[in-house]
Formats: structure tokens, C-alpha cells, sequence
């Protein structure tokens, strides 16, 4: 966390004319005691975000469009998969974040209710362009979906500058078109075996999918000379996914069921070329 604490000291400086124009002391010992202690900070959030185009470009250019990620309304859906309504914000958020003794940033984000959080996307086409605009090839087009984030806890632990992230989700339903090969997915749902209740309360309970991974700066696997790459490793991901039709030409071939998928041990080095 060397480039944080640079960055601290940097705007602590840029700051000091500020605080002296405005009267303000440094804090003695006594009152730096004072500080210690406290609660973090909450904030509560609800939005609805949509991008034209995002572009990526190399060469070539990879672009997405048409972009909408809000509540699970935005697709269509009347309620969150448990009978509660949804609307099309992504709200009911709250974000607790912590800085601990230690120096670990703590980050938890859950609601308002204690409800999972209900979401929705869609994307008009994902397409990969030529640098002069003579090719376009669409890779996937009219994709929607809604689900449910159960948890989402981030900490970044200082002693190891990692950022470690464990996540329970779902899939209720997703559809999308694989153009360029002309493969339609319809009801594609990704659950998992946690139970989590809709809320303190009690009522239904949902199954999420669990994801536990770190990500940090570290150098490449075995005979490789890259350095300071970015390294993701995957400690476990565990799901079930059904997809109700696979859809070639416009007719279902028919389904398929993955279950107890589970992805572990599993470490990606990840940088230019």
C-alpha cells in the first residue's frame, strides 16, 4: 500500500494553505486519541446507469452497447424472484466501510431492509470492429437478465495488498443471441446451494452461487519474466446452471443442467503484450 500512503501525503501537504486560511490547528496527541475509535462511514445509494458505447480498442476496437444496469425492472421483471416488487433502480443499497486497527479497509455491501438485492441488465450487442470500420462482427446481441446479490464483503488487507472479494449471487433468468455462431440461450438461471432468508424477518429464502477470490500484483507462473502483472486467484466458485433451451436456427435443440459446478484453485496472471 506504498502508493496509498504516497497519495496521503501528498494531498496532507496540498492541504495544509487550506486548513491555515481557514483557522484550523493540528490536532495534539490528546485529541488524536479522540478520533480513534469511531464508527465508519454508511452510505445508502439507489441509481439506474446506462452507457451508449463502451469501446476497448487495440487495433481493432471491441464495443458494447446500448448498455442498461439498474434494478431487476429495467428487464421486465415484476418481482425479485422471492414475490417481493422491483422497480427499475438498483436501490435498497447500503454501504458500510470500515478502516480497522490494522490499517484494512472493510468494505460490506447489503440493504436497507435486509432483503438481497434485486438487479437487472441488458446490453443492446457486444462486436468487434476493424480499425478502419470495413469489419464488424457482432459476438453477442440482446442480452437481459435479472438476479439477486446476497452478499458482497471487500476487504483490502494491508499486510498482503490484496483485495479479497466474497460474493453469493444469482441468476433468475437470462437470454441472449450468439450472432456469429447463431446460437440462441433462453432461460439461462445460475443459483448455488447457500441458503440466504429474505430478510431479518424471516420469510422465503433464495440459493446463491458463492464466489471467493483475491486479487493483487504479483509476477507471472513458472518459466515467465513478467513482473508486477495483475494476479487474480480463484480460491472457489461454486454454482448450478440450467438453461432452458439452446436455440440453433431458431429451434431448440434442447437443455442443459450443470450441477455442483465448482471452480477452484484456480490463478490468472493477467498484462500487455
Amino acid at each position: 500500500m506504498k502508493g496509498l500512503k504516497k497519495i496521503a501525503l501528498a494531498t496532507a501537504i496540498a492541504a495544509a494553505p487550506f486548513a491555515s486560511h481557514a483557522g484550523m490547528k493540528a490536532l495534539d496527541d490528546t485529541d488524536m486519541g479522540n478520533v480513534t475509535g469511531q464508527a465508519g462511514v454508511t452510505i445508502e445509494l439507489e441509481t439506474l446507469v446506462s452507457i451508449g458505447t463502451f469501446t476497448y480498442t487495440d487495433e481493432g476496437s471491441f464495443n458494447v452497447n446500448d448498455i442498461v444496469l439498474g434494478g431487476a425492472g429495467v428487464v421486465g421483471a415484476t418481482d425479485d424472484g422471492l414475490g417481493n416488487p422491483v422497480t427499475n433502480l438498483l436501490d435498497d443499497l447500503v454501504i458500510d466501510i470500515d478502516v480497522e486497527a490494522d490499517g484494512d479497509a472493510v468494505i460490506h455491501v447489503g440493504t436497507i431492509s435486509g432483503a438481497p438485492i434485486d438487479w437487472g441488465m441488458s446490453i443492446g450487442s457486444a462486436e468487434l470492429v476493424a480499425a478502419d470500420g470495413s469489419e464488424q462482427t457482432t459476438l453477442i446481441s440482446n442480452l437481459s437478465g435479472h438476479g439477486m446479490l446476497g452478499q458482497l464483503d471487500i476487504r483490502v488487507d494491508t499486510a498482503t495488498d490484496t483485495l479479497e472479494l466474497d460474493v453469493a449471487f444469482n441468476v433468475i433468468n437470462m437470454d441472449f443471441d450468439v450472432e456469429f455462431l447463431g446460437v440462441g440461450i433462453r432461460d439461462m438461471a445460475i443459483m448455488g446451494g447457500q441458503w440466504l432468508e429474505q430478510g431479518a424477518a424471516g420469510g422465503p429464502a433464495a440459493l446463491f452461487a458463492v464466489a471467493d477470490v483475491d486479487v493483487y500484483k504479483g509476477d507471472g507462473f513458472g518459466a515467465s519474466t513478467a513482473t508486477d502483472v495483475l494476479r487474480i486467484d480463484i480460491n472457489d466458485i461454486t454454482m448450478d446452471m440450467t438453461i432452458g433451451a439452446i436455440e440453433i436456427g431458431g429451434a431448440s435443440i434442447g437443455t442443459v443442467a450443470l450441477d455442483n459446478l465448482t471452480i477452484s484453485d484456480t490463478r490468472l496472471a493477467v498484462y500487455g503484450h
